[in-house]
C-alpha cells in the first residue's frame, strides 16, 4: 500500500468514526450498600465517584503479596 492510498483510508476511517451514533450508557455503582445508577446520585456523590480509582483485584492482590 503506497502512502496515498493509507492517507485516503485514514480519511474515510476518520469521517466514518465522526459519523458514529451512539446510546447513552447507564453506569450502576454501589453506594450505601446497594447498587443505584450513578446518574439519580446527588451532586457530592456523583463527584466522589468521579475521584475513585478502579482495580482489578488480581492484580492488587499481586502487588499486596510481592510487597
Amino acid at each position: 500500500m503506497e502512502k496515498k492510498e493509507i492517507l485516503i483510508e485514514i480519511e474515510k476511517l476518520e469521517q466514518e468514526l465522526a459519523n458514529v451514533k451512539g446510546t447513552e450508557c447507564e453506569i450502576y455503582s454501589r453506594i450505601v450498600g446497594y447498587f443505584r445508577p450513578v446518574k439519580q446520585w446527588n451532586n457530592g456523590k456523583q463527584e466522589e465517584f468521579s475521584e475513585r480509582e478502579m482495580f482489578d483485584i488480581l492484580t492488587a492482590e499481586e502487588k499486596v503479596h510481592t510487597s
